[in-house]
């Protein structure tokens, strides 16, 4: 039997072989494509349809939507109306330009008239005809002068004997028309006397209205810094027309294949200058929402330095909810920007000068224009550039001796303190109560306001004098990633200015961690990497093309993605004017707490030894013995464990042991060889947080 399967086996083909073969034998390139159904060129659909693809739209752009087509008609409207009441309030001046010109007006309209009279434009004619002899000629001109002239003698005799008697005559009934007539009369004969150099017409000339951006300019200018501009399928290619784009235009380029928009970026400068547009009113982007090597360019018609200041939407009426996004500012279109402090931290950073007094100024009035809002402001500065808002403060601080950078610390641990409090008590809430998540919202801080869980904002001013101080910086750096980590769900928000955006004064740990950030004028790409988080300038978000001229404006970023923006500019008196209002508002709601109504703040401090051997405790490590622990303690709060140094290593274990009594964790002995040895000490399992911690 096996033999006969091996020889049906034998007699039956390979099938899967010969498959195998025949296909790959049999194999030819296949079009991947689909083929494009294009009617016949020259047919009259193809022609049709040519004519559809570039077709103007039938509604004009300006009337597609209301409220493009209500600011086209305000705008319209606006124009006209300022261009009526510009020349009608220099009417005056107009008119005596008029009568002082009409000395040589009349003098130009006689002559005129004489000459017309005299009919002086034939002499030329008659003085040749009487040179060459020809009297025939002569006499015919002479008489056909004869039949101009007299008539017009006549006219003219009959019109100023009518004018003379009549002007007389009026004088006498109705003077004050005649001398109203005489006076337009004698404007109307000015007309005659204007000189070429002096316009009549007061014109304003715009300096710093740009021309019109069109594609010619754009080609030019890209090849000008190195990317080829000529047409073509391997050359810069427009994605949509040159538009109109707010107050200024906007263009989509579509770059040579493999260059991405941020090499354009990087030539800002250059492609300004080779547009020879001031560097404020070139704007390039890049679109990622199409392909890296999209090119958004956007053109301001006007300087933006040198145009009107645009006022704070809450400069004059209105108040806020820091719930919801606060004006802050504008981009160079002129849009207004908001800015999102709740369940988010911020960070500002900038190089002097930059304009970080604009920014925080715009921020915390936002916030003083909420009445549920407390904000607790420290200026490490002594600058007093904040003290507008320091009556509606519950704590403010303004100064850089210890004192202040001490109260600053506290601020922080109290900011601890609270949101552990609020931890604990939206934890002890039924999920229906809080169906957007365990975080606190304005509902919630509605229903209970005994629990006062209305927003808290603290405002380091100055953020560096901290973060470098010797004694203070871990504490400080510790105090800060927690609250930026863990507070923001619960309505604490760390808002956080620095001018020294370098690594010492911004641990990684906190600008890391902050959500909201916001970057001025910079000198090199690791200062705005500091602020805009790694890679930024990179992604193309780069505050170093920012002048430090151009005050409060820099890049505002959530996430990876930027825009420009330039803060609101609030003077100081306009400030003072919006605190009165803000303290207005608390007053009448009854939230004014703190130092506004004269009481002692108390910053709780609710952490405890616990929470600061978690906070020092080596990265990585598993066991410590505790003298270290206690070196790296007193280093970290020098006030509360300073004294712990002066004891011998068994007297501050010693000390150790019995602070962590109440927390039922004992030290035991371990040997820990590449330190030294064995002694006392603590594993990272025994203090590790729980779930149940806050």
């Amino acid at each position: 039997m096996t033999d006969n399967v091996v020889q049906l086996h034998k007699e039956l083909p390979d099938t899967l072989s010969a498959t195998v073969i025949d296909v790959v034998a049999s194999a030819t390139p296949r079009p991947v494509d689909q083929p494009e159904q294009a009617p016949d060129p020259g047919t009259w659909i193809a022609d049709k349809q040519a004519y559809l693809a570039d077709a103007p739209p039938v509604i004009p752009p300006a009337l597609r939507r209301w409220d493009t087509f209500k600011d086209t008609a305000r705008w319209t409207v606006s124009y006209y109306a300022h261009l009526t009441g510009f020349h009608t309030l220099r009417a005056p001046v107009y008119l005596a330009r008029l009568l002082l010109r009409s000395p040589r007006g009349a003098g130009r309209l006689i002559i005129r008239w004489g000459k017309w009279v005299a009919d002086t434009e034939a002499r030329p004619v008659e003085a040749k005809a009487a040179a060459s002899a020809d009297i025939d000629a002569w006499l015919a001109l002479s008489r056909e002068h004869s039949r101009r002239v007299r008539p017009r003698r006549i006219a003219s005799l009959a019109v100023a004997t009518a004018t003379g008697i009549t002007t007389l005559i009026a004088g006498f009934l109705v003077p004050g028309w005649t001398l109203t007539a005489a006076i337009g009369a004698a404007a109307l004969t000015g007309l005659a006397g204007k000189k070429g150099d002096k316009p009549l017409i007061t014109r304003y000339v715009a300096t710093n209205v740009m021309r019109r951006l069109d594609s010619t300019e754009i080609f030019d200018a890209l090849a000008a810094i190195g990317f080829e501009g000529k047409k073509g399928r391997k050359g810069v290619e427009f994605a949509s027309e040159v538009m109109r784009d707010g107050p200024g235009w906007r263009a989509e380029i579509d770059l040579p294949p493999g260059v991405e928009a941020t090499a354009v970026l990087e030539k800002r400068a250059a492609l300004a200058a080779a547009m020879r547009r001031p560097i404020s009113t070139v704007w390039p982007e890049a679109d990622r929402t199409a392909h890296p090597g999209r090119l958004v360019l956007w053109v301001a018609q006007r300087d933006p330095a040198k145009a009107g200041r645009k006022l704070w939407p809450l400069m004059k009426e209105g108040q806020a909810d820091v719930y919801q996004p606060l004006p802050f500012g504008f981009d160079p279109r002129g849009n207004l920007v908001e800015i999102t402090l709740m369940y988010s931290n911020l960070l500002v950073g900038g190089i002097p000068g930059s304009g970080k007094t604009s920014c925080a100024l715009a921020i915390v009035l936002g916030v003083a224009l909420d009445p549920t809002a407390e904000l607790w402001i420290y200026e490490l500065k002594g600058s007093g550039d904040l003290d507008s808002v320091k009556p509606i403060c519950h704590r403010y601080v303004s100064g850089d001796e210890d004192e202040d950078l001490e109260a600053a610390l506290a601020g922080m641990r109290s900011g601890i303190a609270e949101y552990q409090r609020r931890a604990a008590f939206v934890r002890s809430l039924p999920a229906s109560e809080v169906p957007e998540g365990r975080k606190v919202t304005r509902a919630l801080a509605e229903k209970y306001p005994e629990q006062q869980l209305g927003p808290r904002v603290i405002v380091v001013d100055e953020v560096q004098e901290l973060f470098t101080h010797p004694d203070y910086k871990d504490e400080a750096a510790a105090l800060a990633t927690r609250l930026i980590k863990k507070a923001r769900a619960y309505g604490i928000i760390l808002i956080l200015l620095t001018q020294n955006p370098d690594a010492p004064s911004l641990p990684t740990s906190v600008s890391s961690s902050v959500g909201t950030r916001l970057c001025l004028a910079v000198m090199d790409w690791r200062a705005n990497n500091n602020v805009l988080g790694t890679g930024a300038y990179d992604r193309g978000l780069r505050a170093t093309d920012i002048s430090v001229d151009e005050q409060g404006t820099g890049i505002l970023a959530r996430g990876r993605e930027g825009i420009t923006v330039r803060a609101a500019f609030i003077k100081q008196t306009e400030a003072e004017d919006i605190a009165a209002r803000a303290l207005a508002l608390r007053t009448a709601a009854g939230t004014l707490t703190g130092q506004a109504v004269g009481a002692a703040v108390e910053e709780h401090d609710a952490e405890t030894v616990l929470d600061h051997l978690r906070a020092i405790w080596p990265d990585g490590t598993d066991s410590v013995h505790s003298h270290r622990l206690v070196e790296a303690l007193a280093a970290y709060r020098a006030d509360l464990y300073g004294p712990w140094t002066q004891m011998d290593a068994a007297g501050s274990s010693t000390a150790l042991s019995a602070a962590l009594k109440p927390f039922k964790i004992s030290t035991r002995q371990l040997t820990i060889r590449d330190c030294c040895g064995g002694a006392k000490g603590l594993r990272w399992t025994d203090i590790a947080p729980t779930d149940d911690d806050a």
